[in-house]
């Protein structure tokens, strides 16, 4: 008989885009050359990789298409992991904004939803939902690719934080977050987080 193992579940948010550092939510920009470098750096010790999860946006499922490719693995689209929408501010760089508004964010991210954007709470609850699916159950080691919201959000759950607390959480472009999902009853843990030494 069988002795049921601990999980691992790595979440690794996307390299660097085209167009540098916008609001981007839902808009769809690819990766840039430098991007593929970072996330091909950033998985190069995921050596036994069992199931690769993407969110929709072309910056994670180019790249975890690819690699669940090279890696003989299999990858599925998890539109839970997505990042948030922001509304009016879609595609804008922070200097486009109007300073107010963008102070307002800054101050209070959990409580002020930018013109036409999805409230936070609504954000959360997706994340969750999809980080409590990919806890209950596969391989024994999944990548997902996502999104430094997404990324905070599952972190500051997993820590006990509150949710002002864990968007001060930083998640650097293709940096790597290693999580244990014990066998139960034990709770899920942060084992690493940040960038490896490339």
């Amino acid at each position: 008989m069988s002795i049921p193992a601990d999980r691992f579940i790595v979440l690794l948010r996307h390299g660097e885009v085209l167009g540098g550092a916008r609001f981007r939510g839902g808009h769809d920009d690819a990766l840039s050359d430098a991007g593929w470098v970072q996330l091909r750096a950033a998985v190069r010790g995921e050596v036994d990789l069992g199931h690769i999860v993407s969110s929709p946006s072309r910056r994670c499922a180019d790249f975890a298409a690819a690699l669940a490719v090279e890696r003989g693995v299999s990858m599925e689209i998890a539109p839970a992991v997505a990042e948030r929408h922001f509304g009016d501010w879609e595609g804008l760089a922070a200097h486009q904004i109007p300073a107010v508004e963008l102070t307002r964010f800054w101050d209070d991210p959990v409580g002020y939803t930018p013109p036409g954007a999805e409230p936070f709470a609504d954000f959360r609850t997706r994340v969750l939902a999809g980080w409590r699916a990919l806890t209950a159950g596969g391989p024994t080691h999944t990548l997902v690719l996502t999104h430094g919201g997404a990324v905070r959000i599952i972190l500051a759950e997993v820590l006990g934080m509150g949710d002002c607390s864990g968007m001060l959480i930083e998640v650097p472009l293709a940096s790597l977050s290693r999580l244990r999902i014990p066998v139960s009853p034990g709770r899920p843990s942060v084992m690493a987080h940040g960038v490896i030494d490339r």
